[in-house]
């Protein structure tokens, strides 16, 4: 489907319909493109999940490097919450059930959330 749509007026609408057959006018009409709220993925802290397993969920999911898994997990040990990553509603939304799911298929009570931008 073509992004740009065209209106073509000839001269007898422009004139009221006398019938004239002459030039037209193409204008083109640029459609008003919204760009799509952006979420922030939080992973929360907790008392029983592992370090290293944040790393790894950081890692895994949001193809962290180890430098920045391991600070975005220090940030969320020591002030209670980290953000992992921006992203559209929908992707956001993935992210957060995929690692809700890993986590309780580990057994730790890690909770991830998102929060509109």
């Amino acid at each position: 489907m073509n992004d740009k749509a065209y209106r073509m007026q000839g001269d007898a609408e422009r004139s009221g319909g006398s019938g004239n057959r002459g030039t037209s006018v193409i204008t083109r009409v640029q459609p008003k493109v919204k760009k799509p709220s952006l979420y922030r993925v939080l992973l929360l802290n907790d008392d029983y999940t592992p370090m290293e397993f944040v790393i790894h969920i950081l890692e895994r999911f949001f193809q962290k490097d180890r430098e920045g898994a391991t600070r975005i997990m220090l940030q969320v040990h020591n002030h209670g919450v980290g953000e992992c990553g921006v992203y559209t509603y929908e992707v956001a939304e993935t992210k957060v059930m995929q690692v809700m799911d890993f986590a309780k298929e580990h057994q730790h009570p890690l909770q991830c959330v998102m929060e509109k931008k």
